[in-house]
C-alpha cells in the first residue's frame, strides 16, 4: 500500500461508499435469505430468526474481513477511492479486522435498540423504519475526533485513507 496518500476520506465520500455497500449487501443479504429459507424450510419469520440473523451477521463480516484484508477495500471503497490500513499505512491484520466489524456495529444496534424503544412506547410500528438510518450514528464520535476517525477505527487502530492516482 506504498502509493496512499495519509489523507482522510471526507464524510461525504465515505457516505456515499456506505450507500453503495448498502445495495450491494441487500443483494446479498436477499440471497443468502433465499437459500437459508428453502434449505430450512422456513416459511414462519419467527421461526429460527435468530439463527438467521447470527448468520447474516457472519456471512456480512466475512464479505468486509475478506475484503479487507485481501485489497484494502470493498467495490464501493474501490470506486470512491478508499482504502482501509492501520495507522502506520499498511495492511491490518485478521484480529484488526475482526475488531473493527464487530466495534462498527455498536452504535448501530444502540441506535435500533432506542428505534424499537420508541415504536414500543408510542404504539406506532411504522416508526422502526428509522432504523434504516442507525448505520450513520457511527459519523457522531469521528465529529469529535481530533483526527476524524471513527471510534471503531480509533480502537483497531485502523484509519479509511484516499488512495493516491498516481
Amino acid at each position: 500500500m506504498s502509493n496512499l496518500s495519509f489523507s482522510s476520506p471526507s464524510r461525504l465520500k465515505i457516505f456515499a461508499s456506505q450507500m453503495y455497500e448498502g445495495m450491494l449487501l441487500l443483494g446479498l443479504i436477499f440471497g443468502f435469505s433465499l437459500i437459508f429459507d428453502a434449505l430450512t424450510n422456513r416459511t414462519d419469520y419467527h421461526r429460527l430468526f435468530y439463527v438467521s440473523q447470527a448468520f447474516i451477521f457472519i456471512l456480512i463480516g466475512v464479505y468486509f474481513i475478506l475484503s479487507w484484508y485481501r485489497k484494502g477495500q470493498t467495490l464501493p471503497m474501490k470506486t470512491w477511492g478508499i482504502v482501509l490500513c492501520d495507522t502506520e499505512g499498511k495492511r491490518p491484520t485478521i484480529p484488526q479486522l475482526i475488531l473493527r466489524y464487530v466495534l462498527a456495529w455498536i452504535f448501530p444496534f444502540i441506535g435500533a435498540y432506542a428505534v424499537h424503544l420508541l415504536a414500543e412506547s408510542i404504539g406506532w410500528a411504522s416508526i422502526t423504519m428509522l432504523v434504516i438510518f442507525t448505520p450513520f450514528l457511527n459519523f457522531i464520535y469521528s465529529w469529535f475526533d481530533k483526527e476524524g476517525l471513527f471510534l471503531h477505527d480509533r480502537i483497531a487502530r485502523t484509519r479509511l485513507v484516499n488512495k493516491s492516482i498516481h
